[in-house]
């Protein structure tokens, strides 16, 4: 199968590109910086593109290709949510969706790709308590969840196309070398590692290799379309997760971090650390996704180990 993938220079495309390539696809990344990256080593082919407008040059590639990946987007989580970071995440997204969807509808229904694989965020939900949350719960509200809901929607413009469309919403990936990883294993390994807030929130995760696996899957399973949680099955309440990093570092994990303290330091930020979503994955369930790390433990002995 010809893949083209956007926005595949980050944390996950940089392990999902090597994957598709080892397993017979024919890979090329749409990138703003072609050769910067390294995915090119993989035997991947870069192509150019600015992530908003359509040229030809890129286009070309969509045109009979099998599927499309979508990462493309600013990072949430590498910098305070000022007025002006705001805008860039939202436009980043739809974006960069926009053009892809564009570059499809100007092609002949038979040359245009079966499938459009969307990243979206397990923050589709908001902070939403206790509620058991399957992909078809409502939005919630708050930033994240709005930009999730219009990132989506610029994706689903591809399914009136007949393309078949898969929204992948991502849970917190960790793998080794994440930077997540790090600054959350960092209080831990100086013993002053514990619960977030009350610790009563759940915390959706995902191994990096379960979430290459998923976008693999999703590429090669014609029967998955939608939402898809792209979390582990073991979701767990932030205090739990906090003891078994204790456990899996050798480490105590008792000592809390007030969420006055995050609220205050971090602002509007701290919703990626303090809400919580309950999120099950249903689809990935009902489709037959087998989960290499479906427990926290096994997810954490490996990444830590």
């Amino acid at each position: 199968m010809k893949v083209v993938a956007a926005g595949a220079t980050g944390f996950i495309g940089r392990a999902l590109v090597p994957e598709l390539v080892r397993a017979g696809h024919e890979v090329v990344v749409l990138s703003r910086r072609p050769g910067a990256s390294g995915v090119a080593s993989s035997g991947a082919r870069e192509v150019e593109w600015d992530g908003r407008t359509v040229a030809p040059h890129w286009a070309n590639e969509v045109d009979g290709a099998d599927a499309v990946v979508n990462l493309a987007g600013v990072g949430i989580g590498d910098g305070l949510w000022t007025s002006a970071r705001r805008t860039a995440i939202l436009k980043s997204r739809t974006e960069s969706t926009g053009a892809l969807v564009l570059a499809m509808r100007a092609l002949p229904a038979e040359r245009r790709p079966e499938c459009l694989i969307n990243a979206s965020g397990i923050g589709y939900y908001g902070d939403r308590g206790d509620e058991v949350l399957g992909e078809d719960a409502r939005p919630g509200t708050g930033f994240l969840a709005e930009t999730c809901v219009e990132w989506e929607k610029s994706a689903l413009d591809a399914e009136e196309l007949g393309v078949r469309t898969v929204l992948m919403r991502t849970a917190v990936v960790f793998g080794k070398g994440a930077l997540q990883v790090f600054l959350i294993a960092l209080p831990f390994r100086l013993f002053a590692g514990g619960p977030l807030g009350d610790g009563n929130f759940w915390f959706p995760w995902i191994h990096l290799d379960d979430m290459v696996g998923m976008y693999r899957w999703a590429i090669e399973n014609r029967e998955v379309r939608g939402a898809v949680n792209a979390t582990a099955p073991d979701v767990r309440r932030q205090r739990e997760f906090a003891k078994e990093m204790g456990k899996a570092l050798g480490r105590p994990s008792w000592f809390p971090t007030p969420a006055f303290a995050l609220r205050l330091m971090l602002g509007d930020f701290s919703s990626l650390v303090l809400d919580g979503q309950r999120a099950e994955p249903r689809n990935a369930q009902a489709h037959g996704y087998a989960w290499r790390f479906p427990t926290l433990a096994s997810g954490l002995a490996d990444i830590l180990g």
